[in-house]
């Protein structure tokens, strides 16, 4: 059984979370808070040198860090992983997309606006281009939603969870979605998933309605 090891409110741990849920896969969570220095412990810097999560103990003693490359693990050969080499390519375009264009702004702010007490007034000076450029993330993302109901493959894939983690909680960090129409289309589409949870959801507990719990985290 893998272990996990993530921080409950991190979108990049939460992306794990998702897709082990909507694959039905077993593993054991660990809670690491890296908010208080949990991630970098000698144990946990022995395990991930880079003191990040997630963090998935594939087998005893061998770790897989950065959350695209366990989703991409852990998503081989599933529903979630496109059948053609394309699609693939186009899923892993879009992964790439998330990381270099939405987690940097979306997901810092989130960070320092959501989880850092004092993180606004600590990031004054970052805000205006992180809302800059994140809007801009958002508004490339809308586009391709027009014409296409997922990211890849015309299914949900690992691309679409990817993108799901940061992009769920930008109302909590001052992005209004009210303009962009099929963003908000496909949150509910990814939300209305056999098998989705939300990210306040533990492994154990039990959802009668997830995308009531999705709309309210």
């Amino acid at each position: 059984m893998y272990k996990l090891y993530s921080m409950q409110r991190s979108g990049n741990s939460y992306k794990v979370r998702l897709a082990l849920a909507v694959l039905n896969t077993p593993y054991q969570a660990i809670e690491v808070d890296i908010l208080r220095g949990e991630s970098r412990t000698p144990e946990f810097l022995a395990k991930n040198p880079s003191g990040q999560v997630p963090l998935l103990e594939v087998e005893d003693g061998r770790f897989l860090a950065e959350s695209n490359a366990i989703l991409w693990y852990v998503a081989a050969a599933t529903s979630l992983s496109p059948e053609s080499r394309i699609e693939r390519a186009e899923a892993l375009q879009w992964m790439f997309f998330e990381q270099h264009a939405l987690e940097p702004n979306i997901g810092a702010a989130y960070f320092w606006l959501s989880l850092v007490k004092g993180g606004r007034d600590l990031q004054t000076h970052a805000l205006e281009d992180w809302m800059e450029r994140g809007y801009a993330a958002l508004q490339v993302m809308e586009n391709h939603l027009k014409s296409h109901t997922y990211f890849a493959a015309d299914q949900l894939t690992v691309a679409d969870i990817a993108l799901y983690g940061y992009t769920h909680v930008a109302d909590r960090c001052d992005f209004d979605l009210a303009t962009f129409p099929s963003i908000r289309a496909w949150l509910k589409r990814v939300e209305h998933t056999e098998g989705f949870v939300g990210m306040d959801w533990r492994p154990g507990s039990e959802i009668e309605d997830p995308a009531t719990v999705a709309a309210g985290v």
